[in-house]
């Protein structure tokens, strides 16, 4: 029983040095190499991402569960699960949790740079902008 008890709390701490927490929840990168990136994105109910664009990346985002509300430049779209969008090179950007549960939704990037200076930050709830 003890030998359990220490296999489970390795595989969660593992799991949690694979999480990179921000406050508006936290993403797990799943897959990194030549010309793309894939992360798994939870946001917390009632939180948003900042509104930003990037210029080396174009991102696909497809919601898993729970609902969201993105802003595409000046377009705000609602999404549930199943459903997706493509956020172009140099477009404004931002995804919102409008719903009770989080928001899971996987995010491939593709370009030829994924580094977090890539993002140019207009607006963010967390004093990140600028």
């Amino acid at each position: 029983m003890v030998d359990d008890y220490r296999a489970v709390h390795a595989q969660t701490l593992e799991e949690a040095k694979r999480e990179d927490r921000r406050p508006w929840g936290y993403f797990e990168v799943l897959s990194e190499r030549g010309g793309h990136k894939v992360k798994r994105m939870v946001v917390y109910p009632g939180k948003r991402l900042s509104l930003q664009r990037h210029r080396r990346r174009t991102e696909h985002w497809v919601v898993v569960s729970g609902f969201a509300l993105v802003t595409l430049e000046d377009r705000e779209i609602a999404l549930g699960p199943g459903q997706s969008i493509d956020v172009p090179l140099g477009a404004k950007h931002r995804i919102a949790n409008v719903g009770v549960e989080h928001v899971v939704f996987i995010e491939v990037q593709m370009g030829d740079y994924f580094g977090e200076d890539d993002i140019e930050r207009f607006e963010d709830d967390f004093g990140r902008a600028g």
